[in-house]
């Protein structure tokens, strides 16, 4: 039975239920296998030796996820191709690249946790309650480290999008 922690994140101010460890800054960050838009696996494997940034939101289709995908995709613009940023949902693979389409998304990859929530479990934003991604932003360097970690406190709050950034430039 995965792990459960309690009172890390809120909806509207209700308590959730995460699902999964910890993760902690420093750690090797764990190995994941998503699905693109073109229903291929992509795994963090496959970006090894380049610097990573991975935003999680619930779903595409509500409004602070969209602000945050787009605002992160801008700001992804004027980084190195060495950096590779994806955002990772649970929505199928089909909607993400239609949202993607629609809202002129090309920086950032957009990858599915659709089928077995594995991201989610072995990532520990797995919310119980919904069975949606908690809101987060990781940044995991060219080895396989996790460098940055926030974990949204109210899923309908944006992250802080400048430490984000930062810590992936201390990498640059």
């Amino acid at each position: 039975m995965p792990e459960e922690r309690t009172g890390l994140v809120t909806f509207k101010g209700n308590p959730l239920t995460l699902v999964g460890p910890a993760l902690k800054v420093g750690t090797a960050a764990p190995a994941f296998t998503l699905v693109g838009n073109d229903l291929q696996p992509v795994a963090l494997a496959d970006t090894a030796g380049k610097i990573r940034l991975v935003t999680v939101v619930p779903s595409l289709d509500t409004p602070v996820c969209d602000t945050m995908a787009r605002r992160f995709n801008q700001q992804a613009a004027e980084l190195p191709d060495d950096v590779v940023v994806y955002t990772v949902s649970v929505d199928l693979p089909f909607a993400q690249a239609r949202w993607c389409g629609n809202a002129g998304i090309e920086r950032v990859k957009t990858l599915s946790d659709y089928q077995e929530r594995a991201f989610g479990l072995d990532y520990g934003l797995l919310i119980k309650e919904l069975k949606l991604l908690a809101r987060a932003v990781l940044v995991i360097d060219r080895n396989g480290t996790l460098k940055y970690f926030q974990l949204v406190r109210e899923v309908v709050e944006e992250p802080d999008y400048q430490a984000a950034i930062d810590a992936v430039n201390q990498l640059l």
